[in-house]
């Protein structure tokens, strides 16, 4: 999916655009996205919001590094954790919910 105009000005960045793209689990066949792993699969994990390199199905539990499965460089792998472990912390700072 390519960034609109339209989704630019309601404030989706390709960040974010990237996060909610849809991946098939190499294990289980099953499709899901960064951001769901994140907000469901990870959530009891300390490592969430500590920019965690691994990305993990929310059907099968099977964990993958991003790194091959979601990008292709170190350089998008690192961008893209940082990215992920704001949005988590972002979440648990508004709702109430952070740990440390």
């Amino acid at each position: 999916m390519t960034l609109t105009p339209e989704m630019a000005r309601a404030g989706v960045t390709p960040q974010l655009l990237s996060s909610t793209h849809r991946f098939k689990c190499p294990n289980c066949g099953k499709e899901f996205s960064l951001f769901q792993s994140r907000a469901i699969a990870c959530r009891a994990c300390p490592m969430a919001n500590k920019n965690c390199k691994y990305v993990r199905c929310v059907h099968c539990d099977k964990e993958f590094p991003l790194n091959g499965f979601v990008v292709n460089t170190k350089e998008k792998e690192k961008f893209l954790s940082g990215y992920m472990n704001g949005v988590v912390d972002n979440y648990h700072k508004s709702f109430g919910y952070y740990r440390r």
